[in-house]
């Protein structure tokens, strides 16, 4: 009985840092989740999430295990994605970066680069997987 008390304790532990894991941010960036639910396609989920770069920062050379859609909301930046030139981005501009493709979003501007993203990503994965 206390054997199962310790394992599922130490599951719970597991399950939480995991979970930060998967959320886990570069400095100078802000992912807040807004919505996040299963879709018609099995083993896939959607996330809605509210991103803030602060001005000079950069996301992060990064990947996700799907689609990332995105809505710039306010400011500039540019969008850096492996084997495409960079592309600016500003205010009312969209951008959609395929599953897997490494990438990198930098602000270039002097105030927050923000943006409304809606990722649609294999469940139970990370929302992003730094890249080399």
């Amino acid at each position: 009985m206390k054997v199962s008390r310790k394992y599922s304790g130490l599951a719970m532990v597991c399950g939480l840092l995991l979970a930060g894991a998967m959320f886990a941010q570069a400095p100078g960036i802000k992912r807040t989740i807004v919505q996040q639910g299963d879709v018609s396609f099995p083993g896939h989920e959607a996330i809605i999430a509210h991103v803030e770069i602060a001005p000079g920062a950069s996301a992060g050379r990064h990947t996700h295990f799907g689609e990332e859609i995105s809505y710039v909301i306010d400011g500039e930046g540019e969008l850096l994605v492996d084997g495409q030139p960079a592309r600016k981005l500003k205010t009312g501009d969209g951008f959609i970066v395929p599953a897997g493709a490494i990438h990198d979003a930098h602000n270039t501007g002097s105030k927050p680069l923000v943006l409304a993203a809606v990722y649609y990503v294999e469940k139970g994965k990370p929302l992003a997987t730094p890249a080399k």
